[in-house]
């Protein structure tokens, strides 16, 4: 059954022949399930990135059809603490390219990966890379939340905390929990800890350094933090969350603009003529 916004789950066969007609954006959440502290649930990236993705396909109803979440990301450095699942880079990069080429076969043309676990970014970008390399007619892209030039603004006017403080179950993670599931979040057991080796060139935070450098979490986090969630509230969540739907059907709305893709021959650099 067709529904608003539109679910692809929700979709019989003929209804996704339709769909493939209307030319519209194939948004698919990402995210895993790791520790985010003491404070907040294992599925703080999946449960965040969702709830954008659903929000913003209700903004967009006619451009989006939402795929169902990709729940399971690359956390291997996580392992150490109880609770996250991790999949192969390869596996993971492959499950992913698998998910766009179906969709291509279909006659879709237009994906988004949405990302939400920093660990995922690379291996995302890799397979909205391979699905056009492997169907040069779609428009494949990735993206991680809260990333846009426009999104940094809303995060600078948002945040309390210095460079660090939004790294992973911080001030920003936890304020967007505390507006999207409150009860879910307990405040009480919340700690701030900064204990990542930062350097001029190397540090975390939700725009990371330049110089990238990833330990084994246990050796820079006892609680599973990095940051500063002691100073998150639900009123910064809820800007923050405003900013990342407002952000994620931009990108949607720009995929929307893009030629379809294709292959040329070469031209001669004089005569215009082939190669």
């Amino acid at each position: 059954m067709r529904t608003r916004p539109l679910l692809y789950g929700r979709l019989t066969w003929p209804e996704v022949a339709r769909t493939v007609s209307e030319d519209r954006v194939c948004l698919i959440p990402v995210a895993t399930l790791e520790d985010h502290g003491h404070h907040l649930p294992i599925d703080a990236d999946l449960r965040i990135v969702d709830e954008i993705c659903r929000r913003a396909a209700e903004e967009a109803p006619d451009e989006i059809v939402l795929l169902p979440a990709i729940s399971h990301g690359y956390s291997p450095h996580h392992m150490d603490f109880p609770g996250p699942i991790t999949i192969g880079w390869e596996t993971f990069t492959r499950y992913l390219v698998d998910v766009g080429t179906s969709l291509a076969r279909h006659g879709f043309r237009r994906v988004l990966y949405m990302n939400g676990h920093g660990s995922n970014q690379n291996l995302v970008e890799m397979a909205a890379r391979l699905v056009t390399v492997e169907h040069p007619e779609v428009v494949a892209a990735a993206a991680f939340y809260l990333s846009s030039p426009e999104a940094a603004e809303a995060i600078e006017e948002a945040r309390e905390s210095e460079r660090g403080g939004m790294a992973h179950a911080c001030e920003l993670e936890t304020s967007i929990y505390l507006a999207i599931d409150p009860d879910a979040v307990d405040m009480e057991l919340a700690v701030d800890e900064r204990s990542y080796p930062e350097g001029q060139h190397a540090w975390l935070d939700w725009s990371d350094g330049s110089l990238k450098i990833m330990p084994w979490w246990s050796s820079c986090s006892k609680t599973g933090v990095q940051g500063r969630p002691t100073l998150a509230t639900a009123e910064k969540g809820k800007a923050l969350m405003e900013a990342a739907v407002h952000e994620c059907v931009a990108y949607i709305r720009e995929l929307k603009e893009k030629p379809l893709g294709g292959r040329r021959k070469p031209q001669g650099p004089s005569s215009g003529g082939p190669l």
